[in-house]
């Protein structure tokens, strides 16, 4: 249970700290006192959303600390010991806000990411807020509420994730789909740009090669003429070539290097030069032997890189890359033949995961049909305590089109309710009237909310718009809640208030210089004196007090403590 709420610069809140106790604990005080702050303030130390306009002006931050009994809390205990959090017998939360709006959360001192301080406060407290009568006429609540009391947690898990899957793998499907038009025009395109590519059978560098071949066949004779004189003038010619002329030179200097050593190295490097010369002139000659004219050979090749360049043209790219592009093309066939084939995979794939959810779905339906008995029939009790003798509540659970179904399962959820005797059943914002709706919430969310388990349940002036002999019941109904845990309940009813075993007082106190709220603990008197107060308004009369003493005087001795 919660046993010590500690807020420091929070909104309008300068300082507060109060102990609670077990049973049942009513808040009161004037409006604007600060008593849903309070809860506020207990909300953000269980992780809700908070922002910078949380901190007090002139603050630099805001802190709440909610300090809890784990006596019997062995749920909460296998909790923080598995996530090494666990202390002894208390669990401090703990939440900062900075004035620059950034947040941190800690559990027994250690700082943590604020989904496990959200994850933590789920399991210690339960709160229902001023406005619980109206977020229950969406259906979405509805369907929340009942899968709550059924427990269908991990069933709705399942079907969130089994619908998840097929979703992902339907769009897939539709994108594969969408596309496969396109992907059938170019596979043609493709694998007639293919056919011709293979056709030309060009390899790497081919083309290179053919233009120099082209360049060389075309000046063939003027080639040929210039080797044939150029052999001549090296080797060939009877008189005066450049090898005779080198042979005589080479032949004269030997002779003289038996005369003079110096000249060995000349002679040897002639000799040299005579056969480099003999090889370039049998080069020259095979050269000269090649570039016999061939007309058949100039025009194979001319045609060769016409049909190269007009292929180019009308693939889009060069003679140079065409070999490169039937690599390209033949890739990105591939791809859409892998992708026409994975189609085929995800759509049988999507009909599985499609059944999987039809599959969990329905088993989530039969939960929630023999939920909605049980929630019904609970909560129609309930009305009748609650002054609604001739009310029945039902609750609808239509089984959806498959078209229809979505994350949450193929269920609509509607919360119906009869409010007198003969009367059909309707939806619950069309049947019930404002003060019915209070109590109508009320009777859900009690139900609910003991479903829930958590040893903390938090009432924020749910009973608004109830008064009379209803508000003394709802105290009741609060009281028998209160039967082995803990709730608090904001209050403005002197009926409700005087049902609590323990009631605090919340209240401004002006200074000169600032506005605190204080909260304390009433006893005796004090006690007496605040439910007048709630039942007198401002003047008190004796016969207000005597009223407000017989209220606790009725009610104590139902009372736990």
């Amino acid at each position: 249970m919660l046993s010590r709420l500690h807020i420091r610069n929070l909104a309008v809140l300068d300082e507060v700290e109060t102990e609670l106790r077990a049973g049942f604990n009513a808040l009161t005080g004037e409006t604007g006192a600060g008593k849903s702050m309070l809860v506020d303030a207990l909300a953000l130390a269980l992780g809700s959303r908070a922002d910078s306009g949380a901190v007090r002006s002139g603050a630099e931050k805001a802190e709440v600390t909610a300090v809890f009994d784990l006596d019997a809390a062995h749920d909460v205990r296998a909790w923080l010991c598995a996530r090494d959090l666990d202390g002894e017998d208390e669990c401090q939360l703990r939440r900062v806000i900075t004035a620059e709006g950034r947040s941190r959360g800690y559990i027994n001192g250690q700082p943590v990411p604020l989904e496990q301080l959200r994850e933590l406060g789920s399991r210690l407290v339960e709160i229902c807020g001023q406005h619980a009568h109206q977020s229950l006429l969406a259906r979405a609540a509805q369907r929340d509420v009942l899968d709550a009391h059924g427990r269908h947690g991990q069933l709705v898990a399942e079907v969130a994730d089994a619908w998840a899957r097929w979703q992902a793998l339907e769009t897939e499907r539709r994108t594969l789909l969408e596309a496969q038009a396109d992907r059938l025009a170019r596979r043609e395109l493709l694998a007639y740009q293919i056919g011709e590519l293979r056709a030309l059978a060009l390899q790497p560098g081919e083309i290179e090669a053919l233009e120099q071949e082209q360049v060389v066949l075309a000046n063939a004779g003027r080639i040929r003429a210039g080797v044939g004189q150029a052999l001549d003038r090296i080797y060939d010619a009877d008189e005066g070539s450049a090898h005779a002329l080198l042979g005589s030179a080479a032949r004269e200097i030997t002779a003289l290097a038996h005369l003079d050593p110096a000249l060995a190295q000349p002679a040897a490097a002639l000799a040299q030069v005579l056969v480099q010369v003999a090889d370039t002139a049998n080069e020259l000659r095979h050269r000269l032997e090649a570039l016999e004219h061939d007309p058949g050979r100039q025009d194979a090749v001319e045609s060769r890189l016409a049909a190269a360049q007009e292929l180019a043209r009308r693939q889009r790219s060069t003679p140079e890359a065409l070999w490169q592009r039937l690599a390209a093309a033949e890739s990105e066939l591939g791809t859409i033949d892998a992708s026409d084939e994975r189609l085929g995979q995800i759509a049988a794939e999507a009909a599985r995961q499609a059944d999987v959810f039809a599959e969990a779905s329905g088993r989530l339906h039969r939960a929630r049909c023999q939920a909605a008995d049980s929630l019904a029939t609970a909560v129609t009790a309930n009305l009748r305590e609650l002054g609604m003798p001739g009310a029945t509540f039902r609750i609808h659970v239509e089984a959806l089109a498959p078209g229809q179904a979505g994350p949450s399962g193929a269920d609509l959820v509607e919360f119906q309710v009869t409010t007198g005797a003969g009367q059909p059943p309707g939806p619950m914002a069309r049947i019930a009237s404002g003060g019915e709706l209070s109590r109508l919430s009320l009777a859900i969310q009690a139900v609910a909310m003991a479903a829930h388990g958590a040893p903390t349940l938090v009432f924020d002036e749910v009973d608004a718009g109830i008064g009379g002999g209803v508000a003394e019941i709802v105290g009741q109904s609060l009281r028998r809640l209160s039967t082995g845990r803990q709730v608090l309940c904001v209050t403005h009813l002197a009926q409700v208030a005087s049902q609590a075993d323990h009631h605090f007082a919340v209240s401004k106190v002006s200074g000169t210089r600032s506005t605190r709220t204080g909260i304390r603990e009433l006893k005796g008197n004090d006690r007496v004196e605040e439910i007048a107060r709630m039942l007198g308004g401002v003047t008190l009369t004796e016969r207000t007090r005597a009223h407000a003493r017989e209220m606790l005087a009725s009610a104590r001795p139902r009372q736990a403590g």
